[in-house]
């Protein structure tokens, strides 16, 4: 390899980590808006429970497929940065599309175009942030990234929640156009594409199959956290009927909206502490914290009380369940992955999530139409608490 292709020096806050952060707080700004108000477009359909687990395990699904094939391409240094800029683009423009859809299968639509763009990219985008950085600044990186990309996820429920009560709930959908598309402007000034590798790339059995097998062990456990990990939408609709016979129907949507936000205010404080610590200890001991927690958020959603407190509570602990997960997961993949194979690497992670989200949303969805929200929330629990003992063992 050439000196290029070595470990990198430097700062690890460059150029192109603000020009990710950037872009992430932007498409985040935009998607979590469409996002956050998603659980009341579907009520104006009459849609059940079970519909939004549908579509956000539909849509996980389609970003781990999205990713896995993702994750092949990154491996070669020359397509990660268009990738990067269209995946943006594409997924700011569709959930544009969301105020025009008169129905929940073409909502399915406009969301499945939006993620499968938001997959494709995100092996890539990762593979360019820790390849960008020196290795002893990786944790570092990829928490200032979340940090970034979570306070975008803050801001976009809070527009959500004024538009809402202000204009109306269509205006939401067409204002996450706006940072949708600048995200990609961003992106595309800001980040320098660097070639980091001189390697040819195996194919793509070749290159799955080339993975270390410490990192396929470590894929179980994600695989197993991933099965209880449900879509945060579920939350927002626990919170919105738990209020709504005290508040009603449109404060109670606005105020799960704000709850939405403050688990992501708590995500966005939380994660470069957490990356920072990532680079000086262990990351997979931190990570099973972290699943630990993804337990208890569950628990605790099972059986909240109809109460403002205990509301803020909950979104609290599992804004900081995505912290540890978002930052760490990727932090350890980074260890574990040689950075010729980091693309299939992070595909193959992308992907392991996205099965097990696809699973939990739909089941949590399903389970809280048949026999209530305790049991649809205990079950993905059990999930969470067994991925957090493998990631202990493993």
């Amino acid at each position: 390899m050439s000196a290029a292709d070595g470990e990198r020096s430097g700062p690890w806050l460059n150029a192109s980590v603000v020009g990710f952060g950037v872009a992430s707080l932007l498409s985040d700004l935009g998607h979590e808006a469409a996002t956050a108000a998603l659980p009341a477009l579907l009520a104006t359909f009459g849609a059940a429970p079970a519909i939004l687990g549908i579509i956000e395990g539909v849509s996980d699904g389609i970003v781990a497929f999205a990713k896995l094939g993702g994750g092949h391409v990154a491996n070669r240094w020359h397509w990660r940065k268009p990738i990067c800029v269209g995946g943006y683009l594409v997924t700011g423009l569709s959930t544009g599309l969301f105020a025009l859809v008169a129905s929940w299968p073409q909502l399915l639509v406009a969301r499945s175009i939006g993620w499968l763009a938001r997959g494709f990219r995100g092996p890539s985008r990762d593979a360019m942030l820790a390849d960008s950085v020196p290795e002893s600044g990786v944790g570092r990186a990829f928490g200032f990234h979340r940090a970034m990309d979570t306070i975008g996820a803050v801001l976009g429920p809070l527009v959500a929640s004024v538009l809402v009560a202000a204009v109306s709930l269509d205006s939401v959908f067409v204002f996450s156009l706006v940072p949708g598309v600048l995200s990609a402007v961003a992106l595309f000034v800001l980040v320098r594409r660097q070639r980091t590798t001189t390697y040819t790339p195996k194919s793509f059995t070749k290159s799955l199959a080339a993975l270390p097998p410490s990192f396929r062990r470590f894929l179980g456990a994600v695989f197993a956290f991933g099965m209880g990990d449900f879509a945060r939408t579920l939350l927002i609709l626990r919170a919105t009927e738990l209020m709504t016979p005290e508040l009603g129907v449109g404060a109670g949507a606005a105020f799960a909206m704000g709850l939405f936000a403050w688990h992501n205010v708590v995500a966005a404080l939380a994660a470069f502490p957490i990356g920072r610590l990532a680079d000086r200890t262990e990351p997979r001991t931190l990570l099973q914290w972290g699943y630990a927690l993804g337990a208890v958020t569950a628990l605790f959603a099972a059986f909240v009380p109809a109460s403002i407190g205990a509301l803020v509570g909950l979104f609290a602990i599992a804004g900081l369940t995505i912290a540890f997960e978002d930052t760490l997961e990727s932090t350890v993949t980074a260890r574990l992955v040689p950075k010729e194979l980091r693309g299939s690497g992070y595909g193959a992670l992308a992907a392991t999530n996205g099965v097990g989200d696809l699973v939990s949303s739909a089941l949590v969805g399903i389970l809280w139409t048949l026999r209530g929200p305790e049991v649809a929330f205990a079950c993905a629990a059990v999930a969470c608490a067994v991925g957090a003992w493998l990631v202990r063992e493993r």
